[in-house]
């Protein structure tokens, strides 16, 4: 450990009266870590505040050839060199890895859900990057090797050489009781990836000694580096994603706008929820936890690049969807009871629904398909084709509601309900929906052609993994069918109160008014929180499997306080500007129901704090491997919003039912977040950084609320005096919007909220140039 400043550092000539321009103890962090990260958060007084901005400007610097050699990271050979001759340096990271429990003699310990060993793969390749087209070639997997445990072992898989795990590790501060409880070692890990041809060197020589990659390579660019090319590859994935969402909007409102929001809408909405829960709980939750894992490895391992495997499995997949197509579809009725007994025990209803259905469930075969598709061109470095084919789904929605708009007109205009919508508009809306599913999944073959895959149907599933794997993913498929289970209770409850509300003459009360004010909700929590946490997963994930739980620490409260900078004022607008918005959106259906809406995006409004918070904390426990954990937090937070949902339901009258209901939405995750963040001291055995996190929270609430006052006073004048119709509405989400925006940065401003600082810097510095 260098001693602390004297003059001459301890190992210099005698002091020549100069002082450094900041804490050696903080330049030599520096030096070891390019981004800048202090042992305990960013601290303007000594350190450049790195967001998600400082992260996408470093990977531009990033240069091939720059003085110092340079390495991907940004790291010179001479910092480099210092980071691993500094004795501060943990070399294997075992001294804050959470302790092992002792296995008890004769117990047996359930394989690791394959969940973990997906996250632990995707975020490996993030912060490895990707393969160079100078990559040697995959070498074939050895059926022979013998199985090691990971845990005895003293080669990592993944960093190579590491020190074995003391017998004891000594307790820490801040272990209190339940410590080791929460530490438990997971059961009997996966057998490692088999041995490369050389041993691996550890991660950041890896990174030194790595050619730069030739431009036109596939997942870099040219002269950007890998880090440049990590980062093309997630701008197309965000770009197709942003553009898939709005688009998606875009459909959704257009569905709304002709066939309301009443319990014609339910119908419609129920038959396209249907597919996608089936989808899920049957094949979805494996796809993504097991045979996704399985067929990166293939695709590493197998001589062919893992493209039997690959066929296997969408050979696989294809028999199993198809036969769940079939008996779903001849099970529509059921379903549809399953679904909502309300719409089933009216007659009129249950017809129209169960004609939507059937004509909706064929796409849980295409849904898996597209998938299937997409992960093998994401195993080989092509992402863009998963993303951006859905737009094209939306684009035939979209142009099938458009003709059906022309000829009856807007559900305001043409009355259709359904007892008197005709069979033909029914046959339209179905076959179109169903269409653009089939074009999303076919769009996908070119570029499977592009990338040297062939599609053969291979029916050899036997001996090669596929059963295994499927036995390996019950904690994530329980993840899912808990989750599933709490739409279903409000999906129950919802179409049961639009029938109540339409009897009383209310509209827009039921599911569709709950499903579309949540898919308004959602929106900047998938744009702007999963954003910054895609930003520093590679970090989180790199500090988690060293043991660096103080690393974690930082990572975990970055990203909340980042992500908090737009999500709280957002959440606080909803409440002054979701009646406006709803009713501009929303108004062709019906001024009832669009003001209906704009309730219950209120009533969800300030839930979205609490529900990005969870998202951000369970990102640790994924970063641990660790799965089950999420299962538990998701089933207390189903449980919480079916008892608050039945309460409102039971409590409330029929058309504020459903407002009820997307407050309690909030509401669970207030309580998933209370056990999550728990969990998690436990887990890292010490405090997460929560005072810094609470008042910046507190901070941003307390800028927001005068913020939403005024847009809130703004549009009810202009409400008052232009009306509630489209120029009225427009005019007030303009007008509110500018005023939530004006108040709430000059708060920030004057309350001197760090983060908010940065964020003003850097969009000034976006604006400059």
């Amino acid at each position: 450990m260098n001693a602390p400043h004297d003059g001459d550092r301890g190992g210099r000539a005698p002091d020549d009266g100069s002082q450094p321009a900041e804490d050696p103890y903080v330049r030599d962090a520096h030096k070891r870590d390019p981004s800048r990260r202090t042992p305990y958060g960013d601290d303007p007084a000594t350190a450049r505040y790195t967001g998600v901005d400082g992260l996408l400007s470093r990977s531009r610097d990033d240069e091939p050839g720059d003085e110092g050699t340079a390495g991907p990271g940004g790291t010179t050979g001479s910092a480099r060199d210092d980071a691993a001759s500094d004795p501060r340096e943990p070399a294997a990271g075992h001294e804050n890895r959470p302790p092992e429990r002792p296995q008890v003699s004769g117990e047996s310990r359930d394989p690791d859900d394959a969940f973990a060993h997906l996250f632990r793969d995707q975020t490996r390749g993030h912060a490895d990057g990707a393969r160079t087209s100078s990559a040697a070639p995959p070498s074939p997997r050895a059926e022979s090797t013998p199985v090691q445990d990971p845990r005895s072992s003293t080669s990592d898989p993944y960093d190579g050489e590491r020190r074995p795990l003391p017998d004891e590790v000594p307790a820490r501060p801040g272990q209190g009781p339940g410590f080791e409880a929460a530490h438990a070692a997971p059961a009997e890990a996966m057998p490692p990836p088999p041995e490369p041809d050389a041993p691996a060197p550890p991660l950041d020589d890896r990174e030194a000694e790595q050619e730069p990659p030739e431009k036109g390579a596939e997942g870099t660019g040219g002269g950007g580096g890998r880090a440049a090319g990590l980062l093309r590859s997630s701008a197309i994935m965000a770009a197709g994603t942003m553009v898939s969402r709005l688009t998606g909007f875009i459909r959704s409102a257009m569905v709304v706008a002709a066939i309301g929001a009443a319990v014609l809408g339910d119908t419609y909405q129920l038959a396209i929820t249907l597919p996608t829960m089936l989808y899920i709980l049957t094949v979805g939750g494996g796809l993504n936890s097991v045979f996704v894992p399985q067929l990166v490895r293939a695709m590493k391992e197998d001589g062919d690049g893992g493209e039997a495997y690959a066929n296997r499995l969408l050979t696989l997949v294809t028999v199993i969807l198809g036969t769940l197509t079939v008996l779903a579809v001849l099970a529509a009725p059921l379903l549809v009871r399953v679904m909502s007994v309300r719409l089933a025990e009216n007659p009129q209803a249950n017809e129209v629904t169960v004609t939507f259905v059937r004509y909706c469930l064929p796409s849980i075969f295409f849904m898996g398909i597209h998938v299937v598709m997409g992960q093998i061109l994401n195993a080989r470095n092509r992402f863009g084709a998963m993303m951006w084919t859905p737009v094209l789904n939306n684009i035939v929605i979209m142009a099938t509601v458009g003709a059906f708009l022309w000829v009856y007109g807007s559900a305001d205009d043409s009355g259709l309900t359904v007892g008197n919508i005709p069979p033909e508009a029914v046959r339209l809306l179905g076959i179109g929906t169903l269409l653009g599913l089939v074009v999303q999944s076919l769009a996908m073959i070119p570029y499977l052609r592009a990338s040297g895959f062939r599609i053969r149907p291979r029916f050899d599933w036997r001996g090669h993994g596929l059963g295994k794997a499927a036995k390996l993913a019950k904690w994530t498929l329980l993840f899912v069918l808990a989750n599933q289970a709490g739409v279903l209770v409000v999906t129950q409850l919802s179409t049961w109160a639009q029938e109540s509300a339409a009897a009383e003459g209310h509209a827009g009360a039921g599911w569709t008014a709950y499903s579309q004010a949540q898919l308004i909700w959602n929106m900047p929590q998938a744009i702007i929180t999963v954003s910054v946490m895609a930003a520093l997963l590679p970090r989180l994930s790199r500090a988690a499997s060293d043991g660096d739980t103080g690393a974690v620490r930082d990572d975990i409260s970055q990203g909340l306080r980042n992500s908090a900078v737009a999500i709280v004022p957002i959440a606080f607008g909803f409440l002054a500007l979701g009646v406006p918005m709803c009713t501009l959106i929303y108004g062709p259906s019906g001024i009832d129901a669009a003001r209906s809406m704009g309730y219950a995006l209120m009533a969800f409004g300030v839930g979205l704090i609490p529900f990005s918070v969870q998202y951000v904390v369970l990102r640790a426990f994924y970063a641990y491997e660790d799965t089950r954990t999420p299962f538990f937090n998701t089933v207390v937070v189903a449980i919480a919003n079916a008892v608050a949902s039945a309460a409102c339901f039971l409590l409330l009258p029929a058309r504020w039912a459903v407002i009820g209901m997307a407050a309690s939405y909030g509401l669970a995750y207030v309580i998933g977040v209370g056990i999550a963040w728990r969990r998690l001291r436990l887990r890292l055995g010490g405090d997460l950084d929560t005072a810094h996190v609470l008042r910046t929270y507190i901070r941003l609430a307390g800028a927001a609320v005068p913020a939403t006052l005024a847009a809130g006073a703004v549009v009810y004048g202009i409400t008052v005096a232009l009306g509630s119709g489209t120029l009225g509405s427009l005019a007030s989400l303009v007008a509110g919007g500018i005023a939530l925006a004006v108040v709430f940065v000059l708060a920030a401003k004057r309350m001197r909220i760090e983060e908010m600082t940065a964020m003003v810097g850097m969009v000034r510095a976006r604006l400059g140039r």
